[in-house]
């Protein structure tokens, strides 16, 4: 059966695995769920990720970073763009995720990036998620 949105179902892995205080969370490699995790880990909301090679494909490893009392680095994970409804930003209304406290991950013609890098570059795109 053929997936109709892997990044919304990277997105829900890594949701369900915070949630239940999981170490790691792995799923099928892909170039974006790859460069989605590279910004989480730089944003620091994820301790590290790894690629491996699996029986069919490669598989996506991330771990998952949490405080010295068990705190959740990630307080919360949501799909905006979605198959049935794109969500679009330009580069002088881009999203503020909780104030600046969040980020809003962008697809722009410059590669995924941050809100924070987009409005510095002074480009917008497709917003994929939002995360705090």
């Amino acid at each position: 059966m053929t997936m109709t949105d892997p990044v919304a179902d990277m997105l829900t892995r890594l949701r369900n695995a915070n949630s239940a205080y999981h170490d790691s969370v792995s799923m099928p490699y892909s170039k974006l769920k790859a460069r989605v995790a590279d910004i989480l880990k730089a944003e620091g909301y994820i301790a590290d990720y790894r690629e491996e090679a699996a029986e069919v494909g490669k598989t996506l490893t991330l771990s998952l970073k949490f405080g010295p009392n068990r705190e959740r680095s990630i307080a919360g994970v949501r799909r905006i763009s979605k198959p049935g409804l794109r969500v679009y930003a330009k580069s002088t209304n881009l999203p503020k995720v909780l104030g600046g406290l969040g980020i809003a991950i962008l697809s722009t013609s410059s590669g995924l990036l941050t809100d924070k890098q987009a409005a510095k570059k002074g480009v917008g795109g497709e917003v994929l998620a939002y995360v705090w």
